[in-house]
């Protein structure tokens, strides 16, 4: 196994996603003290991620799923997911006896999914070049180890919404940290993007 070729892999991973450990912090708090919260977590970065790498290995192969004028529209889910996010701590704060499962019960693994693809989908753009150059031997070893990483950025997310102040912060301003960061996120891919002409 080409030690390189494994660094490369790892540091472009590293480069291209790093945004996502407070994202799945962020998730791991809204959704903490429910049971099954981490395995739904990791379900969608797992979902989001290999939808991500289907999407590059495919075009670097040739095919295309996602036309490339399309990615700067996926802005539009981590924006909508961060509308209702707000929307839900807002009617929480108003009915503060309001227990259902939308209002506390945390992420859903699709919700996690589709802000994963959303995030990552700029990434396409990078990974495909780099896939095609490698080779069908070396986008393995990349696949492989782009795999293996998001089990690492889920537990980092996990590590830093466990430690003791970091909780705190976020109990105390994750249900409005969540709906900015993630309508931050849409609003900048569809800005850098140049979606609807900005």
């Amino acid at each position: 196994m080409n030690t390189g070729l494994l660094a490369q892999a790892a540091g472009l991973f590293a480069v291209t996603n790093i945004d996502d450990i407070l994202v799945l912090a962020l998730f791991f708090a809204q959704g903490a003290g429910r049971r099954g919260n981490g395995r739904i977590i990791a379900t969608g970065q797992y979902l989001g991620f290999i939808a991500i790498l289907v999407v590059a290995v495919a075009a670097s192969l040739g095919a295309t799923f996602l036309p490339e004028d399309a990615i700067p529209y996926l802005g539009l889910l981590p924006l909508a997911l961060g509308i209702r996010a707000g929307f839900q701590a807002w009617r929480q704060r108003r009915d503060p006896d309001d227990d259902t499962d939308e209002a506390t019960g945390g992420p859903r693994a699709l919700e996690v999914a589709a802000v994963t693809f959303a995030n990552g989908g700029d990434n396409i753009g990078v990974y495909v070049p780099v896939f095609a150059g490698a080779g069908i031997g070396g986008m393995s070893v990349f696949v492989v180890v782009f795999l293996i990483l998001v089990a690492v950025w889920v537990a980092a997310g996990h590590y830093l919404a466990t430690r003791p102040a970091i909780a705190r912060a976020l109990s105390r301003w994750g249900h409005v940290l969540l709906p900015l960061v993630l309508i931050g996120i849409g609003l900048l891919i569809l800005v850098e993007g140049g979606a609807f002409g900005l």
